[in-house]
């Protein structure tokens, strides 16, 4: 059943259950939210995402308000603006955010919101100087950016369930550790990197990447996670012709932006100077050269036919990869099947 809402005066139909946050997103209107993630649900606490709702007090977190049917809501009065500064000027001041020389520049939602709000200097200053934490193989953590969202310690306990971040501490001592407050390197973190991809801003950056590209100089190339037969969807970031950081594709199926840790950071192998990138026959001598696709294949195909009358079907065997998706492996099977006419197909992840 299909329900009004007005939002800024603009009255917009929708169905289901959805937040305000969500309903004004899906009409292209801009309200800041930065605890709020598609992947993780309300949070209502950086404050940042209020609004302005006729007939209720004080003023409501969108990424948690259901709205009623008729619901008047207002985005962007003098009242909204002012508390929206004030929540962004103090996570500007309590840390360095220093835009310039920050991996998250052109890709952070704080520094976003301050650019929608006319924020170019925060209005307070707190002194915050915390040693950045380099220990582990792919992640860099510099708790001086930290605006503590909690994003990453909801995707790490309640998506990928490692259960290694959470708040430790008080007031503001309060801060994200690792287990009992360990190194991340030293601590029970897989790496898989899903608090990197959940963070808003730059307090979690991938090592490999850092220093090889800003946010607008790399072209995002969507495409599939080559190391099983999953399907997990990709987003490359590229510059020129490198590889600067992989993300996954949030929504996307099957995997909903989640991504391994080989997905994510085991790319290198595509520069590998030992990498095939053209097909090799063996020639009467022993060695092999290099050859086109056509008269690879014809060469493959040739030696079957000749199996096949010397020998019959049941002379061919194959195995089919795991890096194969599904509908390569069928494709395999059904050759084997009902062309060469041999059961013998197998895949080498079968236990």
């Amino acid at each position: 059943m299909s329900k009004k809402i007005f939002i800024d005066g603009r009255e917009i139909t929708f169905e289901g259950n959805k937040t305000v946050l969500q309903i004004a997103r899906e009409n292209g209107i801009y309200i800041p939210s930065l605890c709020y993630h598609p992947k993780l649900g309300p949070a209502s606490k950086c404050r940042v995402c209020v609004v302005e709702v006729e007939g209720m007090r004080g003023l409501q977190t969108a990424c948690s308000l259901m709205p009623a049917d008729g619901m008047k809501v207002q985005t962007d009065t003098p009242r909204v603006i002012e508390a929206r500064k004030m929540v962004v000027n103090l996570l500007l001041s309590n840390g360095n955010h220093n835009c310039i020389s920050c991996e998250a520049n052109g890709d952070c939602e704080l520094q976003e919101a301050a650019y929608k709000h006319g924020i170019e200097v925060p209005a307070f200053l707190v002194e915050r100087s915390e040693k950045r934490d380099d220990s582990a193989a792919f992640i860099m953590r510099d708790p001086n950016k930290c605006i503590q969202c909690g994003r990453c310690i909801e995707g790490c306990n309640s998506m990928v369930v490692n259960e290694v971040l959470d708040f430790g501490y008080r007031g503001g001592h309060t801060t994200v550790v690792c287990d009992k407050n360990s190194p991340m390197g030293e601590s029970t973190c897989v790496q898989c990197g899903e608090c990197v991809q959940l963070c808003p801003v730059g307090a979690l950056v991938e090592k490999k990447g850092m220093g090889k590209a800003r946010s607008w100089e790399t072209k995002k190339v969507r495409t599939t996670c080559p190391y099983c037969g999953v399907g997990c969807q990709q987003e490359l970031h590229v510059k020129g012709d490198e590889i600067i950081r992989i993300k996954g594709v949030d929504g996307a199926q099957p995997n909903q932006g989640h991504l391994c840790v080989k997905g994510r950071y085991g790319y290198d192998f595509i520069y590998s100077k030992e990498r095939l990138t053209s097909p090799l026959i063996k020639d009467a001598d022993g060695k092999f050269r290099e050859a086109g696709w056509d008269e690879a294949l014809d060469l493959v195909a040739n030696k079957f036919k000749q199996i096949l009358q010397e020998s019959g079907p049941d002379a061919i065997a194959g195995v089919s990869c795991a890096r194969s998706i599904n509908e390569d492996s069928y494709n395999m099977q059904k050759l084997f099947r009902s062309v060469i006419g041999t059961n013998n197909i197998d895949h080498c992840a079968r236990t």
